[in-house]
C-alpha cells in the first residue's frame, strides 16, 4: 500500500542540470533522484517511494542575473558586476503526487509545505491523504522519472547527495500530464 500526500502551487520551475546559464530555459518536467532526496530530507521521512508530477502550462518568464565576478571599468575608475536577462520556462499550476511507504511519513509530509528546486517555488499539501495501491498509482496522470538504468534509460544528471555519481532513469508519461484546466 501507498500513502499518497498531493501538493499544488502557482509556479514552480526544476532546472535541468544541462542548463547552467543558457539565456532560455524550460523547466524539467521530471524530479531527479537528488532532487526527491532533497524534498525527503527536508520533510526529514524515512522515504519517498513514488511521484507523479503535471501542470497546466508553462510560462516564459524573464530573470535578471549578475555574473560573479567584477569589471573594471578603468577610465571611470569602477568595479561593475555586468548583468544580463535569462528567460525561463516556469510550469504554471504544477500538482506534485508524492508516495511514501508508511502512513506515518505521509502524515508528517501532509503538514509541511515543499520546494521544487527553488524556494520561492512553494507547493503546498493538501490536508488529506489517500491510500492506493501500485496499480492505481500507476493510473494518475503525471510524468514520472522511474529510477535505474536499463535499455531504455537515460543520463539525468549527476547526484549531489552521492559523490556525484551518475543518475539514470526513464520517463513514464500517464495520461495527459499537461492539464488544460
Amino acid at each position: 500500500m501507498l500513502y499518497i500526500v498531493k501538493y499544488s502551487g502557482p509556479f514552480g520551475f526544476i532546472k535541468p542540470w544541462t542548463a547552467v546559464r543558457d539565456g532560455k530555459t524550460f523547466s524539467q518536467q521530471f524530479l531527479t533522484p537528488s532532487i526527491i532526496e532533497g524534498i525527503r530530507q527536508k520533510l526529514e521521512v524515512s522515504s519517498i517511494v513514488r511521484y507523479k508530477l503535471t501542470y497546466k502550462s508553462i510560462s516564459v518568464q524573464q530573470e535578471q542575473t549578475q555574473t560573479r565576478g567584477w569589471g573594471k571599468k578603468a577610465q571611470l575608475k569602477i568595479m561593475v558586476r555586468n548583468q544580463s536577462i535569462l528567460e525561463r520556462g516556469v510550469m504554471i499550476n504544477p500538482i506534485l503526487y508524492l508516495a511514501f511507504g508508511t502512513k506515518e511519513d505521509a502524515i508528517k509530509s501532509a503538514k509541511q509545505h515543499i520546494c521544487l528546486c527553488r524556494n520561492e517555488d512553494v507547493l503546498f499539501p493538501e490536508s488529506e491523504t489517500m491510500e492506493m495501491n501500485d496499480f492505481e498509482f500507476d493510473q494518475l496522470t503525471g510524468f514520472e522519472l522511474r529510477f535505474g538504468k536499463n535499455e531504455k534509460s537515460f543520463l539525468v544528471g549527476f547526484n549531489r547527495f552521492d559523490e556525484a555519481k551518475p543518475m539514470y532513469g526513464w520517463l513514464e508519461i500517464t495520461g495527459k500530464p499537461v492539464s488544460e484546466i
